[in-house]
């Protein structure tokens, strides 16, 4: 396999690109020393199996650097219209916002709304 293919397939796909496979939970913070950005990554470190068994991936933009897609930071900011401040946004599978937040969610607030929709109920996870 050449090496390019191989780098390739190991970057992570676009938010775009997880659209009908994925659920997103964006969480953007103006730097890694924001105290809800840390509330948010403990909530899910606790909440990571839950997480899995509903195709829920995270990503994280902080400051100018994207973990979880290969979106440019720039782009997602204008996209989804996140302001310097902490915001959490869930993105159903559908591409559509289902849920925004000045505050971490919290675990059961993000499984009762997962759980909720109708691609969740339809027993596609």
């Amino acid at each position: 396999m050449p090496i390019f293919l191989a780098v390739a397939l190991a970057a992570s796909p676009t938010i775009a690109q997880m659209k009908w496979e994925r659920r997103v939970l964006i969480v953007s913070a103006s730097t890694a020393g924001d105290p809800a950005l840390a509330e948010q990554r403990r909530i899910l470190v606790g909440w990571k199996i839950h997480a899995a068994a509903r195709d829920l991936t995270v990503v994280e933009i902080v400051g100018d650097t994207v973990r979880g897609a290969s979106d440019p930071a720039s782009a997602l900011r204008r996209k989804y219209h996140l302001p310097a401040s902490f915001t959490a946004i869930l993105i159903g599978k559908d591409g559509g916002e289902k849920l925004r937040s000045a505050k971490p969610f919290p675990a059961a607030t993000l499984e009762a709304t997962i759980d909720a929709m109708p691609m969740r109920q339809a027993g596609h996870r």
